[in-house]
Order: C-alpha cells, then sequence, then structure tokens
C-alpha cells in the first residue's frame, strides 16, 4: 500500500522535486507522498545509504524516485547536486529544503565550534539550496520552494543556534518571495511543533520523559505527524497555493500561541522599577 494522501493521485506528473535531507524523518514522509502524486522525486543527503533505502521503499509503492548525495553546506556539492539533477531528469519543479541538525545545550554552553555547525547547515546551506535552483532552473522557468524551519516565535532556551538560524530562514523566505515573484517562483515555509519522527530517537532519556509531560501543555494535547508537515508542504507546493507566497505557516497544535514549552525557573532575581507617585493599590501577592 502506497501514501494514503488527501490529495489527487496525478497532482504533480511529469514535475521533479528535490527533498533534501530525504533519508529519513519528515523529508522521507513528504518524498513519499509527493512521489505518490506522480512527481519523480530526487531524495538528497549525506548518506547514500539511507537514501538508497528510500528509493527503494518508493519504487515498492508504485512511485519514481532518484538520489543524489549532498553535504548543503558546501557550495560547490550544491551546484553539482542541481548540474546532476538537470542532467539526469530535465527539470526541477519543487524544492524541499528539509535537511538540517542541532543538539540541545543552554545558550551559554553553545561552543562557537557548535554554533557555526548549526548556523551553517540550517541557514546557510538553505541558503545555498535556494539560491542554486533559482539560478539553476527556476529563473527562467518558475517553479515553488518550501523550507522546514522550527516552532521558534518564542524562543528556544535549549536550542538557542537552531532558533537564531531558523528565523533567518523565515526572513530568508520573506526576502526571496519578493525578490523572486517576477521569476514565477513562490518560497513559503512551514514550521513545525513537536513532530512524532524518528528525529526524536537523539535525545537522550530525560529529554524523552520531559516529551510525554510537555503534551499537557499543548492545546491540542498530542504530537503531530510526519504526514501532518508532509501535507502542509505539498499544498504550499501545489497550484492551490498559487497566490501565497513568503509565508511561514506553523503546524502546530496551537502551541506557539499558548506558552514556552520550556518552563522559566521560579525566581527573584528581576527586581521591579516602579517611579510612579501614585501607584495603584492592588491585592497583596499580585
Amino acid at each position: 500500500m502506497g501514501f494514503n494522501s488527501v490529495f489527487r493521485s496525478d497532482l504533480f506528473d511529469g514535475h521533479v522535486s528535490i527533498v533534501t535531507g530525504g533519508g529519513s524523518g519528515i523529508g522521507r514522509c513528504i518524498a513519499h507522498e509527493l512521489a505518490s502524486l506522480g512527481t519523480t522525486v530526487i531524495l538528497s543527503g549525506r548518506k547514500p545509504e539511507k537514501l538508497e533505502t528510500v528509493k527503494a521503499e518508493i519504487a515498492d509503492a508504485g512511485g519514481k524516485a532518484d538520489f543524489i548525495t549532498c553535504n548543503i553546506r558546501d557550495e560547490d556539492a550544491v551546484k553539482a547536486l542541481f548540474a546532476q539533477a538537470l542532467e539526469r531528469h530535465g527539470r526541477v519543479d519543487h524544492l524541499v529544503n528539509n535537511a538540517g541538525g542541532q543538539f540541545m545545550s543552554t545558550v551559554d554552553s553553545i561552543s562557537l565550534k557548535g554554533w557555526k555547525a548549526v548556523i551553517e547547515t540550517n541557514l546557510t546551506g538553505t541558503f545555498l539550496m535556494c539560491r542554486e535552483a533559482k539560478r539553476a532552473w527556476m529563473g527562467k522557468h518558475g517553479g515553488a520552494i518550501v523550507n522546514i524551519v522550527a516552532d521558534f516565535w518564542n524562543g528556544m532556551p535549549m536550542m538557542a543556534h537552531t532558533s537564531a538560524a531558523r528565523a533567518g530562514v523565515a526572513n530568508l523566505t520573506k526576502s526571496c518571495a519578493l525578490s523572486w515573484s517576477p521569476n514565477g517562483i513562490r518560497i513559503n515555509s512551514v514550521a513545525p511543533g513537536i513532530i512524532k519522527s524518528s528525529g526524536l530517537k537523539n535525545y537522550p532519556p530525560p529529554v524523552i520523559s520531559m516529551l510525554r509531560e510537555l503534551k499537557k501543555e499543548i492545546p491540542a494535547k498530542r504530537y503531530g505527524t510526519e504526514a501532518e508537515v508532509s501535507g502542509a508542504v505539498t499544498f504550499l507546493l501545489s497550484p492551490a497555493a498559487s497566490y501565497i507566497n513568503g509565508i511561514t505557516m506553523a503546524i502546530d497544535g496551537a502551541s506557539s500561541l499558548y506558552r514556552q514549552l520550556t518552563p522559566v525557573p521560579n525566581h527573584d532575581n528581576m527586581p521591579e522599577w516602579n517611579g510612579f507617585h501614585l501607584i495603584a493599590d492592588i491585592p497583596d501577592g499580585v
């Protein structure tokens, strides 16, 4: 049985789509859904064995897939990726920038090396992929790009590096949308909250325990699924979103409207200042 998409099966017939980070997690799910809708998916990532596995999965489900290894932090590798994609398939209609990486750390414990690694992957890598998509094909033929960011709206105290990078991508998305509209290129972002994906396996047991409790703090009272992210990405790539450009769509069960999922501990280290000589009489303890 193939992917059970809500979109019609021939939606992307004849199209070619590049999905970075397509060897696992959300990227793997997106690749499966796009392939189920008729596009030829080009999986990209650093580990060929993962890409080969997903390519075989898609073929078994009746879809078309190829893979090209690429480190998106390497400008020459990104150029080679698009050159090979065009040589093999003749066009690139869609780009999904899903590749990324981060680790949990307090802000003051992030080393410069760790900071640069996350910024270069999540922000610089996305920039290089977007720029080359425009230069290599979309500048003359149009196309659609979707960037995967994160639920960064209220800050991410335990992942400040990726929060900064993803916020940068959201703003880059706006700039590219304005710059490339005359080329017929639409570019949007999606910002997933906590999603049940294989990426959760990278976190230590104490974090997993914390995640089990955090569901209570989400208005939806659950975490999202990979297919819910994939469905939003597919919509933004589709003709139904032809008047949507430059946005970042939250996919988070309204958690970004509710409260910070990383609570600030109680303390009394932020004394107040009130110079008003007619201060209001308020109830004790407020």
